[in-house]
């Protein structure tokens, strides 16, 4: 998934104003300006409204579950291996529990490790790799170094190591692990555009002002590199559902927790694509993809915001000028 590197300019003061002073005739705040442009570019991109759609969808179905599915979906209080009915739309698990129920209600454990995950990772990636570019020199060969490390480590083999020591991991636990070991990649990417960004005139003119560098890290620099963060948790968020997702699906996690992975492995466990229950696996398989592909449909809105050579070309109707 490719991830936009963009700039948002520094507005210039008008003459007669001191620096830092709010005009008439001065444009918006550099962040608002980047939120507009995230709003129109998601209007204007087909693919990105397809996506926005789908991630409201999940965000709905994890906020009322009880409103959607009203069977408890732990409990085994029908007839094993029902096939689907208008009583239970995916059938009924070995155990007797509603397949539909089970669906449903993991979705909200899956968005809430997206979620928490792709914010913790972001904001973690965003301080270490904003403030090492900025701060430079000991600061930045130290951050630099322990980024460094964490990039060249197989990713996936290393949280199977620690999920396999916290055996039954609960859902804070795979939080915990996935954040910790996922924000290396995001944290070099916002260290690149930070160094591009250090010697731009409008941070030279907040040091010139004696602002602190925590001001200028947060207030000047940080809302130019929007964009590019948002692109950042898309990410982070996408990776973590699928790594959640893996690691209980191989037995990683707590099985007893209600999620979509965990519904792969009590599929495999029970054998369902060969006893006549395709839908325990093909049913969170296919929420997987469908929650990816949202993740995925944003970002087209992002690089066109971070990259304007991605920007599709308006044809405008009628004869060409000769």
């Amino acid at each position: 998934m490719s991830m936009p590197i963009s700039a948002v300019p520094a507005t210039v003061d008008q003459p007669g104003q001191q620096p830092g002073s709010t005009g008439a005739g001065r444009s918006r705040a550099p962040g608002t300006r980047v939120l507009a442009r995230m709003g129109q570019a998601v209007r204007s991109n087909r693919k990105a409204t397809v996506g926005t759609a789908l991630l409201a969808l999940f965000v709905l179905v994890s906020l009322f579950p009880g409103v959607i599915a009203h069977d408890n979906p732990g409990a085994d209080a029908y007839a094993p291996r029902l096939g689907l009915t208008t009583a239970h739309l995916l059938g009924t698990t070995a155990q007797g529990q509603d397949m539909f129920a089970q669906l449903v209600w993991g979705t909200r454990t899956v968005m809430i490790i997206a979620f928490v995950v792709g914010l913790a990772a972001t904001g973690i990636a965003v301080l270490i790799g904003v403030a090492a570019a900025y701060l430079g020199g000991l600061w930045d060969g130290s951050l630099s170094v322990l980024t460094d490390v964490l990039l060249v480590i197989p990713l996936f083999p290393l949280l199977i190591i620690i999920a396999g020591y916290a055996h039954g991991a609960s859902t804070l636990v795979l939080i915990v692990v996935i954040t910790l070991t996922s924000w290396s990649y995001t944290a070099r990417q916002l260290r690149s555009q930070a160094l591009s960004l250090r010697g731009r005139d409008f941070l030279e003119a907040a040091r010139v002002r004696g602002e602190r560098r925590l001001y200028i890290i947060v207030v000047e620099l940080i809302p130019t590199m929007t964009s590019l963060i948002v692109a950042a948790f898309l990410t982070n968020a996408l990776y973590a559902v699928l790594f959640a997702s893996s690691l209980q699906y191989i037995g990683l996690g707590n099985p007893n927790t209600q999620s979509w992975g965990t519904m792969l492995y009590w599929a495999q466990n029970e054998a369902a694509l060969q006893t006549g229950q395709p839908m325990w696996a093909l049913a969170p398989g296919a929420c997987i993809a469908a929650l990816g592909a949202s993740f995925a449909l944003l970002n087209y809105a992002f690089d066109e915001i971070g990259n304007p050579a991605l920007r599709p070309v308006r044809r405008t109707r009628g004869k060409p000028a000769r």
